[in-house]
């Protein structure tokens, strides 16, 4: 039996949305990716799951279903104690390059947050990071388990361009722009990693429930890096987090 209630509303015509305590939290992350793959096992491959900080959407565009009925299953599965399909998750170390032509807000973040641009990086660098999301843009990863000392607000006035790659802050969290696009995070590094990629059968290269861990290195290392990924064989090392 699952030691977290759940509420289940409709969402939308062709999803429902289960709904876990409102907290960010690793032991309710690990409970939803478990009984997300429990539920594979159980409904047809028409649906779609989109696991999210404490929230678990299904999607079925394919099949009518109804909804008190599946309802009442879902507590079931969820509260019987049969979710047991473990996921496996990996440990990714992604490169950054933190030069101060990529560093676009480390002046910014020295006034804020009282850390000159090494002690930034450093602590960075020196934690790992959950994966509770991905949205807003295809790949972008919401990372969770910034050191507190990193925590820092917003930009005002966003950009209305942020290039690929960029590795920014907002808040309790870090990420990297798959793409480029608007963005309002405070940006200090370039990583060369294509974090998404249409071509691959998975075309994201992290899931939800995974951690993962940056290092830093040099612009030529970085110029080095996009070469490798433009031809295809950039490959980021990974761990199991089993192993």
């Amino acid at each position: 039996m699952s030691q977290y209630n759940i509420t289940i509303e409709p969402f939308g015509e062709s999803a429902l949305i289960l709904t876990w305590p409102n907290e960010v939290s690793e032991s309710i992350l690990h409970d939803i990716i478990s009984f997300q793959n429990h539920l594979k096992t159980k409904l047809s491959s028409s649906w779609e799951f989109v696991p999210v900080y404490n929230s678990l959407t299904l999607i079925n565009q394919f099949e009518n279903f109804e909804f008190d009925k599946l309802k009442a299953k879902l507590l079931n599965w969820h509260q019987g104690g049969t979710q047991t399909q473990k996921a496996t998750n990996y440990l990714w170390k992604f490169p950054v390059c933190y030069d101060e032509e990529f560093g676009l807000d480390f002046d910014r973040l020295e006034e804020q947050i009282g850390l000159n641009k090494e002690d930034i990086i450093h602590a960075h660098t020196s934690h790992e990071y959950t994966v509770y999301g991905i949205g807003f843009l295809p790949g972008f990863m919401y990372l969770g388990g910034v050191p507190k000392i990193l925590e820092t607000a917003r930009l005002e006035n966003p950009r209305l361009k942020v290039a690929s790659g960029s590795v920014g802050l907002a808040g309790k969290q870090t990420g990297i722009y798959p793409a480029e696009s608007p963005g309002g995070w405070n940006i200090i590094g370039r990583c060369p990693v294509p974090m998404f990629n249409l071509k691959l059968e998975e075309p994201c290269v992290v899931n939800v429930g995974d951690k993962v861990a940056f290092f830093s290195i040099s612009k030529a290392e970085y110029d080095v890096h996009i070469i490798q990924a433009e031809v295809g064989i950039l490959k980021p090392e990974k761990v199991s987090l089993d192993a």
